[in-house]
């Protein structure tokens, strides 16, 4: 197994010509996707894989680069170069839509499209553009993970989902939302929700589509809007469900409009 493999645990699994990267989100791993690759094994070949400093990556090469949206986005690449990977429809969740962008941006002919689940260009309210926190919500937010984390995780997983505490997807996502290292887990969180990428949005040239849910606890509903006003070679659907989390909470519907968007153009 090479270094890559180990590095982000990466998983390759599936049948066909057309590879399907998935990637998860903030205070994940890519368990998360379980409700929905079984959809696509007949079909396509599946790349699975974890952030360093996430799920069963190497977390000895956590370092300084992924305090900044770089390390993720290099990630990406090492993982695209490693084997050799071309014509990729990249499928991310929250904050991995903007880190998928972002490699798509630095290596376009690599990208076939982006597929982008629950994404948001910036978190934080600035002027007119309502990103959904301010700064002091952030800062609560990360000073509840350094002193509580396991009380941030209950609170956050039903949050985010949308759904009542107690049902087996909290259970499940406060699992693995507890499962991470947490002080990774905090500086994963003050990266997401810093990051600002309103200003590259023209830049990207991969066709890209934005599945926002109708209900998220977490991008509130202009964003989805804002996004496809300013990403070139975009689509936009609203989903008819709550949450963050379709791709858990909604696995049906988030399937059937996944075979859509990878089967169109």
């Amino acid at each position: 197994m090479n270094v890559i493999s180990l590095r982000n645990n990466v998983n390759i699994v599936g049948q066909g010509n057309q590879l399907l990267i998935f990637a998860h989100g903030f205070g994940c791993e890519q368990s998360m996707w379980q409700y929905i690759t079984p959809a696509f094994l007949s079909e396509y070949k599946i790349v699975l894989f974890d952030y360093v400093g996430a799920g069963n990556s190497d977390l000895a090469a956590y370092n300084a680069s992924y305090r900044t949206a770089d390390g993720y986005v290099q990630d990406v690449l090492n993982i695209i170069d490693e084997f050799q990977l071309e014509d990729v429809i990249f499928i991310g969740h929250s904050v991995s839509s903007m880190i998928g962008m972002l490699a798509a941006i630095e290596r376009p002919e690599a990208f076939k499209k982006v597929i982008m689940i629950g994404p948001s260009p910036c978190y934080l309210n600035d002027g007119d553009y309502e990103g959904g926190f301010d700064e002091e919500d952030i800062q609560e937010l990360l000073q509840t993970m350094e002193m509580n984390f396991s009380g941030w995780a209950s609170y956050m997983a039903p949050f985010a989902l949308g759904q009542e505490n107690n049902t087996p997807n909290v259970q499940n996502l406060e699992r693995v939302f507890v499962s991470q290292n947490p002080h990774i887990a905090r500086e994963f969180a003050d990266m997401t929700f810093h990051l600002d990428c309103r200003s590259r949005l023209h830049e990207m040239t991969v066709p890209s589509v934005i599945l926002q849910c109708a209900e998220d606890s977490i991008v509130p509903g202009p964003i989805g809007h804002y996004l496809h006003e300013h990403l070139p070679h975009s689509s936009f659907e609203i989903l008819d469900v709550k949450g963050h989390y379709p791709h858990i909470s909604h696995p049906e519907v988030t399937i059937e409009r996944l075979k859509h968007y990878i089967k169109e153009g």
